[in-house]
């Protein structure tokens, strides 16, 4: 079998794609738009620069393949509401054009990646389930939710085996603090370099952190297992607050000679406030569940950032 990967260079992808070729059940085929992986790939996969929203392009390897794991973005919601009709031009086309292209080929399964962190926006209630209502309050979740949208659209009119996964907040090693995505890489970097770490409020916001292991293992789960046309939150349904984990990363900093400081600044008013996941879905369907706690790794994270120089 073999499974293309657009946007498997990344942060989440390159995980994903390890795990894969440790199983050794699937050939891979990694899609990116620059001239490299932002991050090391086995050696046994095959790496190919283009773009998805090139039909020829990305026709071509579809034909070849039998899945499709779409984790390609190329904004993060910071950026996405200093440009809101860059985040649309930059993302959009490209997987809508994936998912028409990959309409018209034999395939077993196409994941297509969305983001449990933004498309729902503020929390009616917690954990969140995967029927709570879609008000996303940034231009990078409504993004993404378009995209969903896109996704159930072709699943409906031209009978895709699409599967849509929406994931919390991943940590993990490869997480780099300066891109402007994910408060405990950006907490490390910050703590690596002296600096102080900026909460937004006297305790922050609260969010569900997913370690990355746990985290690909859940979207190999719904891309094995699950059913097409269904979507699957992929999280702890444990929140823990940003001073929460300023205090756990203190703990784990300290004995190599770090401390974390913090600069309290004024809470936003586009920060959701909390952002908690129900995954049960996901565990009826295929059995997943998170095996990391919080603390183990977080000590995974932070030695990996000691060991690579994360903030160089």
């Amino acid at each position: 079998m073999t499974t293309l990967v657009v946007g498997g260079g990344g942060f989440i992808g390159s995980h994903f794609v390890w795990m894969l070729r440790t199983r050794g059940d699937r050939d891979v085929v990694v899609v990116g738009r620059g001239s490299k992986p932002r991050f090391s790939l086995p050696n046994d996969v095959r790496y190919v620069q283009g773009d998805a929203a090139d039909s020829s392009f990305i026709g071509g390897l579809l034909e070849h393949c039998d899945e499709v794991v779409d984790l390609a973005y190329a904004t993060v919601p910071k950026t996405s509401f200093d440009d809101p009709v860059n985040d649309v031009l930059v993302n959009l086309p490209a997987t809508v054009n994936l998912l028409r292209q990959a309409s018209q080929y034999r395939l077993r399964r196409v994941l297509l990646v969305s983001s449990g962190g933004t498309v729902y926006g503020n929390a009616a209630y917690l954990p969140i389930d995967e029927m709570h209502p879609t008000n996303p309050v940034s231009p990078y979740g409504i993004t993404k939710l378009a995209a969903e949208k896109y996704a159930l659209l072709f699943h409906r009119l031209e009978g895709l085996p699409v599967v849509i996964a929406r994931p919390g907040n991943p940590y993990g090693p490869n997480q780099l603090g300066n891109l402007g995505q994910g408060f405990i890489g950006a907490a490390m970097f910050a703590t690596l370099k002296r600096q102080p770490v900026s909460m937004f409020g006297e305790r922050g916001t609260i969010r569900d952190y997913v370690y990355i292991e746990d985290l690909v293992e859940g979207l190999l789960a719904a891309l094995n297992r699950g059913h097409d046309g269904e979507v699957y939150n992929i999280g702890t349904g444990i929140g823990l607050d940003n001073r929460a984990v300023i205090d756990e990363l203190d703990l784990v900093a300290r004995p190599s000679g770090f401390s974390v400081d913090v600069e309290v600044r004024p809470s936003r008013s586009f920060d959701v406030e909390a952002n908690v996941l129900s995954s049960a879905r996901l565990t009826y369907v295929t059995g997943w569940r998170p095996k990391t706690d919080f603390k183990a790794g977080l000590e995974k994270t932070w030695t990996w950032a000691l060991s690579t120089g994360a903030a160089l």
